[in-house]
């Protein structure tokens, strides 16, 4: 059990339930041929992807001692594990910049900039299914007017449909977290692009979002901006009673501000 003390380290928790592995696998589509698994550890997930016999699966790991064991414990898988960081990694180099699925027991320390990597390359990843701590999956999931809504909530919920799957107890951990776990699911939707500047959107949601106790009238004036041509409603509102329209429709004044 060396392997998985060093792993805890590296904030990674080894699923050792046949059942939720297998249910895990299942959540993901056949539809795109291309799939990636993030940090597989000493792959009881690996192993039920593996018999879902993608066309093209890849696995990427930054412990070495995990990557070892994979070699040696899943033949099947030569030449097909990165030997890295995936918040590093540049993915257009991957599938020859085809769209794949994500999948994984995503490591808690990383899971959110996970996330925050899937919205940054969308065009190229159609979906997701991955188990993350509870309380980030049902962030990820809340809808407006909940407390837990933000940041990833408003950021996904533009390009992403969103299911929150299924719980997961701390027992099916080696070592057991000290938090319950979660499996969500994340499939693109029909748009394309925003109709307004994304990298002005993102700010405004993060503005709201980090005085998430404040008006969007005090929130906002970090952007440095004139609020004046924004609904008084929205302006009265906190963040998380906005909707992913609501960020938007404020983003385009604040640009025709811009413009003008």
């Amino acid at each position: 059990m060396d392997l998985v003390k060093a792993k805890k380290y590296l904030g990674q928790h080894f699923l050792k339930d046949e059942n939720i592995a297998r249910r895990i696998s299942e959540s993901l589509s056949d539809s795109i041929g291309n799939v990636l698994e993030i940090g597989p550890g000493m792959g009881v997930l690996t192993k039920y992807v593996l018999q879902r016999n993608y066309p093209n699966f890849w696995v990427i790991e930054i412990d070495e001692e995990s990557v070892r064991y994979l070699e040696n414990h899943y033949p099947e898988l030569k030449n097909h594990i990165y030997f890295g960081d995936f918040l590093k990694l540049d993915l257009s180099q991957l599938f020859l910049a085809e769209k794949f699925s994500v999948i994984g027991n995503f490591p808690y320390n990383i899971s959110s900039q996970i996330l925050f990597k899937v919205f940054e390359n969308r065009k190229q990843i159609p979906e997701v299914v991955g188990m993350f701590q509870k309380e980030v999956a049902e962030r990820v999931a809340a809808k407006p007017g909940n407390k837990i809504y933000g940041i990833l909530s408003v950021l996904l919920s533009v390009f992403y449909d969103i299911e929150y799957l299924f719980t997961v107890d701390e027992h099916v951990f080696n070592p057991p977290p000290k938090v319950k776990s979660a499996v969500i699911r994340l499939v693109r939707n029909d748009v394309e692009a925003l109709d307004c500047d994304e990298a002005l959107f993102v700010q405004v949601v993060k503005a709201g979002f980090n005085q998430r106790r404040k008006t969007l009238r005090n929130a906002l004036k970090a952007l440095g901006r004139s609020l004046e041509n924004v609904p008084d409603n929205m302006l009265q509102a906190r963040a998380e009673q906005l909707s992913t329209n609501d960020f938007i429709e404020i983003t385009k004044i604040l640009e025709k501000e811009q413009k003008g």
